[in-house]
């Protein structure tokens, strides 16, 4: 279908369909196609399988898309963020329950946008190729932000071949394979590249390591905080398919880099029985890296720790999601390995009309702002009051957490201190350290311009000078 679409200049809009146009020719002067059966449609092209996106209604053979299917089918899912933008007074409204038009166009969609590639099989008659009727999907292959690959159906493996049959005249039946073809690693070639790594000279070695650790360290009074996380399981919620969205809220003196994300969402994971819970196995794995600065030392309050809100929703048969529940989870204070199971929650409304609506509809009581959880962002108050509040227990979720703390409080020796001391204590004093290190950095600055002015000095009067100050040494 594409080779004649293309086969004419007109029907090119885009820089890509033109350049189909150029390598369609290119191919027909060369002696045209050697296969005619498979070939591929990907992100780019004008192309969307709408029987991936579109669940048929009825059983009916010849039921045709809708108009709204057709165009949700091109959409790129992307999920809103619901925080608001602006700060909001304590009396603003928590719970949505009368959604609007716009929060829920803005809401419903919330599939992660990934690229895809289609291998296509063109499974008509002899005679009649290239017809759009007889294209057919083989196999779908997905590569998401995060990195992660799909492909749909899996490799064959064991489980015998694919069939796809046509409905015809002659019943046709086709048959094919899907292998992994790329090239695994020889042990030769591994065990190759670790006698590499033995045998390269400690000489070699060391300056590099030297320049890693210079380029590690950290300012004075400045505490590194990297955490390798993953979000291993969720347990104990009413429905299937479930998937957990985070994010980090950094309180006053942290920071991050600019680089650095600090939300996400995980894959959509169905739950399989373990004892008497249903268990949805993530395995979700994520980094943050952030500093804390020491700031004046004669206030009295201790300093806050950054906080990881979450929340759990679930997906139904119409791709529409309800929330499961709502958590928060203070990273770890000292460093090395921590797994905690955090226990959520959910707000619910009293009635059977609104259980009866989550299970039918999807719609289900949700927070405006999550950091509700816990303090939220925008309260300045003294006491805060949920009273008239109703939430109900749900599930919880099971976080495996690696924490790495690095300061330069670590280098310091005293045989008085304990080896474990708490970091927050041993960062005290530090403001002391920094002015005598900006003092440092300044008499540095100043001895570099000292040596480049006197490199910049002729040579004959250096000479004249040293001989000078020689004579007056001399009795």
């Amino acid at each position: 279908f594409e080779v004649d679409l293309y086969q004419n200049e007109s029907a090119c809009q885009t820089p890509l369909d033109r350049q189909y146009h150029k390598e369609i020719l290119k191919l027909e002067k060369a002696g045209g196609r050697k296969n005619y059966r498979i070939f591929t449609y990907i992100d780019h092209d004008r192309f969307t399988n709408l029987e991936e996106h579109c669940q048929k209604v009825t059983d009916s053979d010849h039921e045709v898309p809708s108009y709204l299917a057709e165009r949700m089918a091109n959409v790129r899912r992307r999920r809103q963020d619901r925080r608001p933008i602006e700060a909001s007074s304590l009396k603003s409204k928590i719970i949505t329950w009368e959604p609007s038009e716009e929060f829920i166009k803005n809401n419903h969609v919330i599939n992660t946008p990934v690229q895809t590639m289609y291998i296509m099989g063109d499974l008509g008659p002899y005679g009649k190729l290239g017809h759009r009727e007889y294209e057919h999907v083989l196999c779908t292959i997905k590569v998401d932000g995060n990195g992660v690959i799909t492909v749909k159906p899996d490799f064959t493996g064991t489980k015998g071949a694919y069939r796809i049959e046509l409905d015809g005249e002659k019943r046709e039946v086709w048959k094919y394979t899907i292998e992994n073809a790329s090239v695994q690693v020889q042990p030769e070639e591994e065990e190759r590249e670790q006698r590499v790594f033995r045998d390269v000279p400690p000489v070699v070695i060391e300056p590099f390591i030297l320049f890693f650790c210079l380029f590690l360290q950290t300012l004075p009074g400045t505490l590194r905080l990297f955490v390798n996380g993953e979000i291993v399981s969720a347990q104990g919620y009413e429905y299937d398919n479930l998937y957990v969205h985070f994010f980090l809220e950094l309180p006053n003196q942290w920071s991050s880099p600019a680089f650095q994300q600090l939300s996400g969402v995980t894959q959509t994971c169905a739950t399989k029985t373990v004892g008497w819970d249903n268990v949805a196995y993530f395995c979700y794995p994520f980094t943050l890296e952030m500093f804390f600065t020491q700031g004046d030392e004669s206030e009295d309050s201790l300093p806050q720790w950054p906080v990881l809100y979450f929340e759990v929703l679930s997906l139904d048969f119409w791709q529409r999601y309800r929330v499961e529940g709502y958590g928060s989870l203070v990273l770890p204070v000292s460093p090395g390995l921590h797994t905690l199971t955090i226990p959520t929650w959910r707000p619910v409304e009293l009635g059977t009309v609104a259980e009866l609506r989550r299970f039918f509809i999807g719609g289900s009581p949700e927070l405006e702002d999550i950091t509700y959880v816990r303090i939220p962002s925008t309260f300045k108050g003294e006491r805060l009051s949920r009273f008239g509040f109703r939430t109900e227990t749900t599930g919880s979720v099971t976080f495996r957490l690696h924490c790495l703390q690095q300061s330069r409080a670590f280098l310091e020796t005293s045989a008085l201190r304990q080896r474990m001391q708490s970091v927050l204590d041993r960062l005290g004093g530090f403001s002391q350290q920094s002015s005598v290190y900006n003092v440092l950095e300044a008499f540095q600055r100043a001895r570099r311009r000292m040596q480049e002015a006197r490199e910049s000095l002729p040579r004959d009067l250096i000479g004249t000078s040293a001989s000078a100050v020689h004579q007056l040494q001399e009795p």
